[in-house]
């Protein structure tokens, strides 16, 4: 009589992991919609912006970003010293955003100024909201005339 309970509680185990395990690989369509595998792109944007406001050292940009990734782009760039400037950017492609900040290195040359250094995404929303990235290379051309500015980024990020 023993033996056969324990046949039974033993069979009745076998019979729930399968069903547990048949649960785990099916999942819930809510479940299969949030477990995507994050993607990695290849960065190589340029944007061409016009110069929407001035605040001290503080140039505010909007314009037009093609690339891997299209939409409108905004860039506060800040003029830290002679030789330094730092930067907020926010793209909005299709679906979300994405925010970076960047720091480079500033020189003067004539009727423009270049910089060159690097940017992290530290934000994303929407479909961009996993959105994630390190050591792009964040690079540009300010035309002192008229502040506009002319930026290119590249590098690699995970969204």
């Amino acid at each position: 009589m023993r033996e056969r309970g324990a046949r039974r509680a033993s069979r009745m185990s076998a019979v729930a992991v399968v069903a547990g395990c048949a649960l785990c690989a099916s999942g819930s369509p809510a479940s299969a919609a949030t477990a995507s595998a994050a993607r990695t792109l290849s960065l190589n944007e340029t944007g061409h912006l016009r110069l929407t406001s001035k605040h001290g050292f503080t140039l505010n940009e909007k314009g037009s970003a093609s690339g891997t990734i299209r939409g409108t782009i905004y860039i506060h760039l800040h003029v830290v010293s002679t030789n330094r400037v730092t930067a907020e950017v926010n793209i909005y492609p299709s679906g979300g955003s994405l925010t970076g900040r960047a720091a480079a290195g500033y020189h003067v040359a004539g009727a423009t100024a270049g910089f060159s250094g690097s940017m992290s995404i530290v934000r994303g929303t929407g479909r961009w909201s996993r959105a994630s990235g390190s050591g792009l290379r964040f690079y540009g051309s300010i035309r002192r005339s008229d502040d506009s500015v002319t930026v290119y980024l590249s590098g690699r990020m995970s969204a």
